[in-house]
């Protein structure tokens, strides 16, 4: 037996139950994020499929887990209604994944490391905020257009009026979506979560959705949940059948100027979310592998193609998964690959079972990932951050709300997260360019060999473009070597460098054996001035 076939044996024994437990948080994830989406519920469970097996296969990350992911569900919502038809909206993914193939053979992976992070936090919390307002309407049982709008419940007129929807709520609905989130809520306890850390919380609120649901109907209850209200897949009763629900795009759609200005929106932000996953696995990671943005791209860019080409949604590299893969003790991206296998097996054999899903459950879930997107934290910290974080923060927000939740000026309505992010770029370069105007940004780094004491003295302003060169910097210094890391003379900070740095002197110096020293920090930065704890070796 080879030495490869003997680590995925060794292995397997840690990935296959990594897998079930990715499977298990994935399945109910793949059907929210296709009813965020406005997306056929079979096209959830497609992306959720190569995600696993395709990406998992091309992707050089162990850990990270790929499928449809939340923070696309806005853009994918707003791109769907404007194009209008979801066969030419595929062509958009298909571009996206072609733009993301091309991206990764331009070696353009460190492209996250030039987008500031108030602008992606507040992009983030806008999606989050715009989840919550599409799936107020699933949650009561009032979802007219099956997108769920939040007017619907919010008819501005009268006064009276304001209560007439009252008289459309369905009150089974709205039960098993108040059952489902605090079952949740219960889950995240700690005497819960250490106990039975393996089963997810929204596993457990959609069984028991459906088991209340049945309930009701064996019972002729009142609370009795519609068909019109349940998750609905085809069930195939063949495989020649099965192949033909998956569903080819219309290729009219690549010379569509919408489709094609979906396909960039989709690319840039698939792609930022994937490199920002991928970082955090990294960081995660017990064994500190490195993964290859470049090939994560390609990877990722190949997914989205071939979800594009037979119905499924955008793919990214999601937090929640990887995370989770994380924690269930995966050593290899077989894990990955089993939990897309799984939702493959679970899709040919039990697609009844899934009609049986409450819509008012999957909302739930929803409704609580996007809380996590916005929470208050959120705010509260990006406020404390200073206003170099705060005002693209707050502006990103503001303008991608205005356009696609209030809809300030219509005929742009759906492209307000690009417009936001956009606008936040522009807030967070002209700060730094006023910053720049009085204060020249140099970063010094001298000649170094193996062992040598190093100096690097920062400027008196260091903003988040200054990020990739440090990273560069700091991940080329050698082995066993004392670092000095001087800001006496520096006035700002970016949030960003500042987290680089923490990140390099606690995780990456120790596992170089490089003893890094901090000097002339302001107080405010939180950060200490003092030796690492790593001392160089003879």
């Amino acid at each position: 037996m080879s030495s490869d076939s003997k680590n995925i044996f060794h292995s397997l024994k840690y990935d296959l139950p990594a897998g079930v437990v990715v499977f298990l948080i994935a399945l109910p994830l793949c059907l929210g994020i296709s009813l965020a989406s406005g997306a056929p519920f079979f096209s959830g469970i497609i992306s959720g499929i190569i995600g696993g097996i395709v990406i998992g296969l091309l992707s050089g990350s162990k850990l990270s887990v790929s499928g449809p992911a939340a923070g696309l569900a806005a853009l994918v919502l707003a791109a769907i209604h404007n194009i209008g038809d979801f066969k030419l909206f595929l062509c958009a993914v298909v571009i996206a994944g072609i733009l993301q193939i091309s991206m990764g053979i331009a070696r353009l992976g460190g492209i996250a490391n030039y987008f500031p992070s108030s602008v992606i936090k507040g992009m983030l919390a806008s999606i989050g905020i715009l989840i919550i307002a599409k799936q107020i309407p699933h949650a009561f049982g009032y979802d007219k257009d099956e997108k769920g709008n939040l007017s619907e419940l919010m008819p501005f007129g009268d006064i009276h009026e304001l209560f007439l929807p009252l008289n459309h709520i369905d009150l089974g609905v709205l039960l098993i979506c108040i059952i489902s989130i605090l079952i949740m809520l219960l889950w995240e306890r700690p005497f819960i979560k250490q106990r039975i850390r393996f089963i997810p919380g929204a596993l457990v609120a959609v069984a028991v959705s459906v088991i209340l649901s049945e309930i009701f109907r064996a019972t002729n209850s009142l609370l009795t949940i519609q068909q019109d209200h349940l998750v609905s897949i085809q069930a195939a009763g063949s495989i020649g059948e099965f192949f033909s629900f998956f569903t080819l795009p219309d290729f009219s759609g690549f010379l569509d100027s919408r489709v094609i200005t979906a396909g960039v929106m989709i690319a840039i932000i698939a792609s930022l979310e994937t490199l920002l996953c991928i970082e955090a696995v990294d960081n995660l990671d017990p064994e500190r592998n490195v993964t290859k943005t470049n090939r994560e791209l390609i990877a990722q860019g190949i997914g989205n193609s071939i979800a594009g080409m037979i119905g499924g949604l955008p793919i990214t590299s999601v937090i929640v998964r990887s995370s989770a893969n994380l924690n269930a003790g995966a050593k290899s991206k077989v894990s990955a690959i089993i939990h897309g296998i799984l939702l493959l097996i679970c899709i040919i054999l039990i697609p009844n079972l899934l009609n049986k899903i409450p819509l008012s459950a999957l909302a739930a879930i929803l409704l609580i990932t996007g809380y996590k997107l916005c929470n208050f934290s959120v705010f509260k910290q990006m406020l404390n951050n200073g206003k170099y974080q705060s005002i693209p923060f707050l502006i990103t927000v503001v303008t991608i709300l205005a356009i696609d939740l209030f809809g300030i000026y219509k005929p742009i309505k759906g492209e307000g997260l690009l417009i936001g992010v956009v606008i936040g770029l522009i807030t967070a370069f002209g700060a730094v360019l006023h910053g720049n105007l009085r204060n020249s940004y140099y970063f010094h780094k001298e000649k170094h060999h193996e062992g040598d004491k190093i100096n690097i003295h920062l400027s008196e302003e260091v903003s988040f473009l200054n990020k990739a060169s440090i990273r560069e910097t700091l991940n080329q210094l050698p082995v066993n070597s004392m670092v000095t890391i001087d800001a006496t003379k520096t006035q700002y900070i970016d949030f960003d460098v500042l987290e680089l740095l923490k990140e390099f002197r606690n995780i990456k110096a120790p596992l170089k054996n490089i003893s890094c020293r901090f000097e002339g920090f302001r107080e405010i930065y939180d950060i200490n001035n003092d030796t690492n704890v790593v001392s160089v070796k003879n």
